[in-house]
């Protein structure tokens, strides 16, 4: 048949050609193409980035099983297209991706403790990439790994949260103790400056005299005080009270008239 004779290789695709069951070193670009009917055929594998969901078993450091849920995204490069498909039967993420990632996760799992590897996701993560591409070379390019949860079991999840909380009530304590420490040091500076101050004023005091009329001139607003008579209720300014001081100081005695007396006639 015509259709026979011809294949098509869609876009993000290779084609491997395999004539009368060898297979030909050069894949088939995207495009339309001849091929001997019968005898020939091309079979297309993705050089897309893919998407693979995964799980894997391992233990911690102090012997804790941990079950890991991830997400791989990865490609074929074109230079492996026909190496992959020679060397290694059915979906090269099962065949060969996933047991990588495994063996990776396993090994960096047993460095760590439970406990640091669900606060440490991050690191696991990144540890575990890099051992995965290590292995898998430039055969399959690993993007990225993604851990999407770290489960553990019942009990040492419980066991993490409480010392998670008793951290925590601790960290709060040092903060209270901390503060309280900075409160009271405040405190004993601000007494200080206060008795240095008076410390101060007092040898001012001691030394000059005059320090007190010169703080009081400092203090005057400019309106002179009043002064308050208990006795007649009578109020009145400072000033008043100093002028007709002056007044009676500067007033001239009044003469008392002498009675004289006289001889009486005889």
């Amino acid at each position: 048949m015509a259709s026979s004779g011809t294949y098509v290789v869609h876009p993000g695709y290779r084609g491997v050609e395999v004539v009368m069951g060898r297979v030909t070193p050069v894949p088939k670009k995207e495009g339309f193409g001849l091929k001997l009917p019968l005898i020939t055929r091309v079979e297309p594998i993705s050089i897309r980035q893919q998407t693979a969901e995964d799980q894997a078993e391992c233990y911690s450091a102090d012997l804790q099983q941990i079950h890991i849920e991830l997400r791989v995204l990865f490609r074929i490069p074109e230079a492996s297209v026909v190496t992959l498909y020679q060397g290694y039967e059915g979906d090269a993420f099962q065949s060969l991706v996933a047991p990588r990632i495994h063996e990776a996760l396993k090994e960096v799992a047993a460095m760590q403790s439970a406990e640091q590897i669900v606060k440490n996701r991050e690191q696991i993560k990144t540890k575990a990439l890099d051992l995965a591409k290590q292995k898998l070379g430039t055969l399959v390019i690993i993007e990225d790994i993604v851990i999407q949860n770290i489960r553990l079991t019942r009990e040492l999840e419980n066991a993490i949260e409480a010392k998670m909380v008793q951290e925590q009530e601790a960290q709060r304590s040092k903060y209270v103790q901390q503060r309280a420490q900075i409160e009271a040091d405040t405190a004993v500076i601000k007494a200080r400056g206060e008795a240095e101050s008076i410390r101060i004023r007092g040898d001012a005091l001691k030394n000059n005299p005059t320090f007190v009329e010169l703080q009081v001139v400092d203090k005057w607003d400019g309106v002179a005080p009043v002064i308050i008579g208990s006795g007649d209720n009578v109020m009145m300014p400072l000033a008043e009270l100093e002028r007709r001081r002056e007044m009676r100081s500067n007033a001239v005695p009044a003469q008392i008239p002498t009675r004289t007396g006289r001889t009486p006639n005889r």
